[in-house]
C-alpha cells in the first residue's frame, strides 16, 4: 500500500513538473511572438471580406436595398483604413509596406525559388496586392454610387443624374458588374499568396490575421531582428 502511495506522490510530482515544463515553452513563445496586426486592421479584414462577399452575392441575386446598404459600409470601410494608413500603428501605416520596384521583383524571384526574405509586415508581393485591391475597390465604389446616383436617381451623386448621357449612366453600371470579377480574381491570386507564404515562411498567415502576432522564422536571431527593423 505504502509502495501504490509513493508511486502516486512520484506520478503527480512528475506531472506537475511536465506542466511548468509546458508554460514556461507557452511563455517563451509567447514573448517571442511579435505584435505585427492591431485590433482595427483585424476588424477592418474580417469585415471587409464579410461584405465583399455579401454584396457580391447579393448583387448577383439582385437583392438591391442589401446590395446598396453594404455598398455603403464598404465605403466607409475603405476610408477608415486609408485614414489608418497615416495614423495606425507601425505596420499598419502604408510606409511601412512602400518597396522599391526592384524589391518586389526580387521578391518574386525568390518566391519562385523557394526562399523568399522573410518579413512581419506586408512582403512586397503582399504590399502590391493591398495597394491593387484598395484602388480596385475605390473603383468599384465609385462606379456604384455612379450607377446608384444616374440610374436610381439615388445616393450623394444623384444630382449628376441630369448632367450626363444615357450611354455614360449604363457604362457605369456595365463598369460596377464588370470590375468585382476582377477583385474576385484578385481574392484568389491573394489566398494563393497566403497558402505559399505559409509553407515558405512555416508560419500560419491566416491565425496570425486573427491573433495580431507572427512568431519569428526559423532562422538565427540576428537575421530575425533585421527582418524586423527592415519590414
Amino acid at each position: 500500500m505504502a509502495l501504490i502511495d509513493q508511486e502516486f506522490v512520484c506520478l503527480t510530482i512528475f506531472r506537475w513538473c511536465m506542466q511548468q515544463v509546458n508554460a514556461n515553452h507557452a511563455g517563451k513563445d509567447e514573448q517571442a511572438a511579435v505584435k505585427v496586426w492591431d485590433r482595427f486592421l483585424r476588424f477592418f479584414h474580417w469585415t471587409l471580406v464579410l461584405c465583399f462577399a455579401t454584396a457580391f452575392i447579393s448583387g448577383e441575386v439582385h437583392l438591391s436595398e442589401i446590395h446598396v446598404l453594404v455598398g455603403y459600409v464598404l465605403c466607409v470601410l475603405l476610408a477608415a483604413r486609408l485614414f489608418w494608413g497615416f495614423k495606425g500603428s507601425e505596420y499598419a501605416r502604408f510606409r511601412a509596406f512602400i518597396f522599391p520596384v526592384s524589391e518586389a521583383i526580387e521578391y518574386l524571384r525568390s518566391m519562385l525559388k523557394g526562399n523568399p526574405k522573410h518579413y512581419y509586415g506586408h512582403n512586397p508581393a503582399g504590399a502590391l496586392m493591398v495597394f491593387t485591391l484598395f484602388g480596385l475597390l475605390a473603383a468599384i465604389f465609385v462606379s456604384g454610387l455612379l450607377t446608384l446616383g444616374t440610374i436610381d436617381f439615388e445616393g450623394p451623386l444623384v444630382f449628376l443624374a441630369n448632367r450626363v448621357t444615357d450611354e455614360s449612366s449604363y457604362a457605369f453600371r456595365h463598369v460596377h458588374e464588370f470590375l468585382p470579377n476582377v477583385a474576385l480574381a484578385l481574392v484568389v491570386l491573394h489566398l494563393l499568396g497566403v497558402l505559399v507564404g505559409s509553407i515558405q515562411h512555416k508560419e500560419n498567415l491566416v491565425r496570425a490575421m486573427i491573433t495580431g502576432k507572427k512568431s519569428p522564422p526559423k532562422q538565427s536571431s540576428s537575421s530575425s531582428q533585421n527582418d524586423k527593423e527592415e519590414s
